[in-house]
């Protein structure tokens, strides 16, 4: 399918694969998508900063960086914030079209609907898109598809409405007469409102004026604030709408000596919030924002697994809103068609922001128009090179962070040992960005390609971990080799059937527990190899802080505990080599919501051979204290890692080791797999301890979830 891209400042017409419908998703043949001119060119331009302004953007910006720098070093942390810099950036947020495919949890939905949808990330300009049940709605059918793909625009401005409250017969200033704006006026104007509006394009103020709009600046030389003074006879406007996009905040400022003593000051558009004191204070004035289409928005919650509010509760949610929005549209209470100036095929995507992009003259609204025929496919081929000898062809299923900030790098630097084949994401202008730069032959969103694709021997699987075990089940019956990141399952269930399917197809296999594979784990492991008694092992991680929505807590990553502290169990397994005799673990009671129980928890493990290993896992620590150390004590011995990057030995009669760069392991496992494959091993982790390290976590899950503190 064909894709708008961003990159540097340029746009990009590219061949990505099609996406795939998730279980609470539709998948959409767009007939049109809306190029917002004021989000979408604002966005274009912050392609094109430069690595430092990127980062001087927002202070939690350099606090990010630091952390990069401290984890991976100067080299790693350019590379990595360049590459992020770099990224070909989809565009878009409002399309329509018809509905191809619905997920097993749409009910309400059919096959060749008519939708509109709404979202950065979801209605991109793409001539096909997923779309979650919340931020897709049915089109009437007396609209047709090019005013309904304004849906998201249209929402954008009615929230700016509801959260202005006017009232019939009030009057209301609009600053900015973009779309957002024209928008706005015609909405109050449906509301009973007398409105003025503002803009330095005279032909935007024609524009409203000829759409309802009661008056706009009328006199030479008259400023905005006399100009509404003169508008509400002396008193002021009840409420200013400001939906102009400025740095500056002159805007605001200028918006309260407009408003009348209790009124109100909405902001819509993105402007400077440096508030003159005086004028508020005086007045007495309501200054609110306005948040895009409505409750609903940002709450992964409501827009992604489609949890609704109460409509008693909460009746104007970003759905409904986009509803009511199509309906003011279908009755002819909104007149959009006058504002949608230019169409443009898809193939001249680029021509359409260049207009958008000029000094004057600029198209209020542009439509992009998509092929009506078109087809999902979700592989596109990006290189001619063929499945290399000597080599293992991989293929990667899974291209979030974690794989291009580390796996894609390490492949990177093993090309006499693998070759990677197929890059895999669910997003397909991922897949071929990351195909494209790592030389993979094809790029693809369905990971059914590469398990019928012969030529690839092995799959690493980088997914979110509610796939693991079941994309691992499949790859293993297809006969491919498999490094699964951890955790190895969720459940019983899950591992139970993977280890079956495992031991029934005898495939080459390894969990991503890398940090057996440090080299600092493996001079501990070489050091404590020769003890005569048993060890104790004390390790601390200080985890950081996630919020209660991060996917790590839900059903997606199944809690810390199993989706972080395994590795930790697994790094016990490798020293001790024994079967496990005992498990004890405690939380902490949080008090409120801000933590889980396996945020914050010790857990201990006895092991037959007499060794005692404990875990302090804690998110209650500060990022500023080193995240992991580990203390071992062996026959006379204190061995100290700290950080992968520091290891002090006590007693040991050897000398201590220090990098400025943390080695977990990474680079090492995938060399140690490529080893096994040449030598005929299955298991570069022999299989019990896999299993074991997974069955460890699961018992201290229980024993956390019953736990009272």
């Amino acid at each position: 399918m064909k894709q708008v891209l961003a990159k540097k400042g340029r746009i990009r017409v590219e061949e990505v694969p099609s996406p795939i419908a998730g279980e609470n998703e539709v998948l959409v043949r767009v007939a049109y998508s809306c190029i917002s001119a004021g989000t979408e060119i604002a966005g274009l331009k912050n392609t094109n900063l430069s690595l430092r302004k990127k980062v001087l953007q927002e202070p939690r910006n350099v606090k990010k960086v630091l952390r990069i720098l401290r984890n991976e070093g100067l080299t790693g942390a350019v590379a990595r914030l360049k590459d992020r810099i770099e990224r070909a950036q989809p565009l878009g947020y409002s399309a329509a079209g018809y509905v191809l495919e619905t997920g097993e949890k749409i009910q309400d939905i059919g096959i060749n609907s008519r939708v509109a949808c709404a979202g950065a990330g979801v209605a991109n300009h793409a001539g096909f898109i997923v779309a979650p049940r919340n931020l897709i709605v049915k089109v009437p059918a007396e609209l047709s598809l090019e005013p309904a793909s304004t849906v998201t625009l249209g929402s954008i401005a009615l929230q700016g409405v509801r959260r202005c409250d006017p009232r019939l017969g009030e009057s209301v200033a609009v600053i900015g007469l973009g779309i957002l704006g024209q928008l706005c006026c015609q909405m109050l104007k449906a509301n009973g409102c007398r409105v003025i509006g503002f803009d330095p394009d005279p032909e935007r103020v024609e524009m409203a004026l000829s759409l309802g709009m009661d008056r706009g600046p009328e006199e030479s030389g008259e400023s905005v604030v006399e100009a509404a003074l003169r508008f509400s006879r002396g008193y002021g406007v009840d409420s200013v709408i400001i939906t102009a996009a400025t740095e500056s905040s002159e805007v605001v400022n200028r918006a309260m000596e407009m408003c009348r003593k209790k009124g109100k000051v909405i902001i819509v558009g993105a402007v400077g919030l440096d508030l003159e004191r005086d004028e508020f204070y005086r007045k007495e004035l309501d200054v609110l924002i306005s948040t895009s289409y409505g409750p609903g928005r940002y709450d992964g919650e409501y827009e992604l697994k489609g949890r609704d509010y109460p409509y008693a509760y909460v009746r104007w949610t970003e759905n409904r809103n986009m509803e009511e929005y199509l309906r003011l549209l279908k009755d002819s209470r909104l007149k959009i068609e006058p504002l949608i100036q230019k169409i443009y095929p898809v193939e001249k995507a680029r021509q359409a922001y260049k207009e958008l992009r000029a000094e004057t003259s600029r198209p209020l609204i542009v439509l992009l128009k998509y092929a009506p025929d078109a087809l999902p496919d979700r592989k596109v081929v990006t290189s001619g090179l063929k499945p290399a000898r000597k080599k293992i062809n991989l293929a990667l299923i899974g291209g979030g962070e974690f794989a291009k900030a580390v796996h894609l790098p390490n492949l990177g630097k093993l090309g006499k040992s693998y070759r990677i084949r197929a890059i895999v994401s669910k997003t397909g202008s991922n897949a071929k960005s990351l195909a494209g730069k790592y030389g993979a032959s094809y790029a693809a969103t369905d990971y059914r390609q590469v398990l019928e694709d012969r030529d690839v021997e092995m799959v690493l699987i980088s997914t979110r971990h509610d796939f693991h075990a079941r994309l691992a089940i499949q790859a293993a019956r297809a006969g491919k080799a498999i490094f699964l990141e951890k955790p190895m399952a969720l459940n019983r269930k899950e591992l139970n059937s993977l280890v079956e399917v495992l031991e029934e197809t005898k495939v080459p296999f390894l969990v991503g527990f890398n940090r057996r594979f440090s080299p600092y784990a493996r001079r501990i492991k070489e050091i404590i190899n020769k003890r005569s008694n048993p060890t104790i092992i004390s390790y601390r991680m200080n985890a950081g802080y996630l919020p209660p929505e991060h996917w790590v807590h839900t059903e997606e990553g199944g809690g810390r505990n199993i989706g972080e502290a395994v590795h930790i169990y697994d790094l016990f397994n490798f020293f001790t080599e024994s079967a496990v005799e005992a498990i004890g673990a405690f939380s902490i009671n949080p008090t409120g919501d801000r933590y889980f129980k396996n945020d914050n928890f010790v857990a201990t493990v006895k092991y037959e051979d007499g060794s005692v290993c404990n875990l302090v896992y804690t998110a209650l620590g500060s990022p500023d204290y080193p995240k992991e150390e580990m203390s071992v004590y062996c026959d006379g011995k204190i061995i100290t890692l700290t950080d992968y990057c520091k290891l002090d030995l006590s007693g040991a009669g050897e000398e201590s080791s220090e990098t400025t760069v943390p080695d977990k392991g990474h680079l090492q496992e995938l060399k140690e797999f490529a080893r096994s494959r040449r030598r005929g091993d299955s298991y570069p982790i022999p299989l019990w301890q896999l299993i074991q390290a997974t069955e460890i976590s699961f018992k201290v899950e229980e024993l956390l979830a019953g736990s009272d503190g």
